[in-house]
């Protein structure tokens, strides 16, 4: 195995009694310096006497996202605000920001969490990383450089969008590692291809992030940019930022921080935890955060844990790539249906893209799906009614609803520096 600068190698004891230590502190922090937690702690009946052990994390209350709302401009907050020197929000767009504070040692943990993530995904200090995601009041510009300079690789702070600039950095500086949502590097794909610039480009890897992704679209975006390996980075404000986990290259799960935070998968429904390997909610705790600490915090990822140690023998463990949100969720005739669970379908199918809008109407009080689906480049439109078959079979098969599924051309759908948006619901207007 070899020997990593910033990623620890802990046996499962060590990490147990540093998450049993943490969850101690965490508790006592929060209860004796910030009131929205010491009121939660009273309602719960719980005190910090009440927590010395892991298993004691059942007796405490949850944390949500409406908490963070309710709390604005600075919820949660445990320290004096003289202590914070910095200030993130999420990218919600209704309602009030989530604003999560941070102090020094804050900043210092989330470097340091960071720096694991290129570790992990083999960069060293030659490397050039062209940042392609939002600077400002987000944390990942933030968070990518801050993590890159730690590492100590050169940072390219480009932002996302600015595709010209972007193709004349990647020809002019030759970055050999690229950093954006997978949406951003499916079209940063298109236009190298479009410009016929793959020769004159020197990417070997990608690490991506921010959003459910296929195995189909991460191949795509790998092949244009003419990619060596690509990573997929997990990560929230609330959790500090993105760089909260890094799949390795073995592919068999993405290795979470536990000396920095505990990680339950539980059902979204019940709030209990979810039997080995099944999939759940992620609900996170913080160990050391001092600012913004999360007890309990519901992410509304869903995820499942992945058993055993990987052959990549760091000792971190595993959860699976992010399936979606459980706030994502449709209901559509009756059944539960998740973006994610479409994106996989297409990736059983030959012929089409990763790129696909699900639009979601009502006729005569009966619900309809319409699938659009983008067509492979180079493929002829003379097989579009074949595929469009095969892509309605395979969601039948899968996913058990009927829909009604259009081959469109490469490039018809929308594209996004960010997110994308995979779902246009216009049932209650109709």
């Amino acid at each position: 195995m070899s020997e990593h600068r910033f990623i620890p190698h802990l046996s499962q004891d060590e990490i147990a009694d540093i998450q049993s230590r943490g969850l101690q502190w965490t508790v006592k922090h929060s209860f004796e310096n910030s009131p929205f937690y010491e009121a939660k702690l009273r309602e719960a009946g719980v005190e910090p006497g009440d927590v010395t052990s892991l298993d004691d994390i059942t007796k405490l209350p949850f944390t949500t996202a409406e908490d963070l709302k309710a709390g604005y401009p600075l919820p949660l907050l445990a320290v004096p605000e003289a202590d914070v020197v910095r200030i993130h929000g999420s990218s919600g767009t209704t309602g009030k920001r989530k604003i999560l504070s941070y102090t020094q040692r804050d900043i210092d943990t989330w470097k340091h969490m960071f720096a694991r993530c290129y570790e992990l995904a083999g960069l060293t200090v030659e490397d050039r990383v062209q940042i392609c995601v939002g600077y400002g009041l987000w944390t990942a510009g933030a968070g990518f450089q801050l993590g890159c300079e730690h590492f100590g690789a050169m940072a390219l702070p480009i932002g996302p969008g600015m595709l010209e600039i972007q193709l004349q950095i990647l020809e002019d500086l030759s970055p050999t590692c690229l950093c954006s949502t997978a949406s951003m590097a499916l079209l940063m794909g298109e236009e190298v291809q479009k410009n016929g610039l793959l020769e004159r480009i020197s990417l070997k890897k990608a690490i991506f992030g921010g959003e459910a992704h296929s195995e189909k679209m991460r191949k795509q975006f790998g092949e244009a940019l003419g990619l060596e390996d690509s990573f997929d980075i997990t990560g929230m404000t609330e959790l500090y930022g993105p760089g909260a986990g890094l799949d390795c290259p073995a592919h068999d799960g993405v290795h979470y921080w536990a000396d920095i935070y505990i990680l339950e998968i539980l059902d979204p429904n019940t709030l209990q935890p979810v039997a080995p390997g099944e999939v759940g909610e992620m609900v996170v705790t913080t160990l050391s955060k001092e600012a913004s600490p999360l007890i309990r915090y519901r992410t509304r990822d869903l995820t499942r844990l992945i058993p055993g140690t990987c052959d990549c023998g760091v000792s971190m463990p595993r959860h699976d790539k992010i399936l979606g949100r459980s706030d994502d969720m449709f209901i559509f005739r009756g059944v539960n249906i998740y973006p994610g669970q479409i994106a996989e379908v297409l990736g059983h199918v030959p012929g089409v893209s990763a790129e696909y809008l699900i639009q979601l109407t009502r006729r005569d009080g009966l619900d309809h799906m319409a699938v659009r689906v983008e067509r492979r480049p180079g493929e002829s439109a003379d097989s579009d009614q074949a595929l469009a078959r095969a892509v309605g079979d395979e969601i039948r098969k899968h996913i058990l609803v009927r829909s009604e599924v259009q081959i469109v051309n490469p490039g018809e759908l929308p594209r996004s520096f960010g997110k994308t948006k995979r779902v246009q619901d216009d049932r209650a207007d109709t």
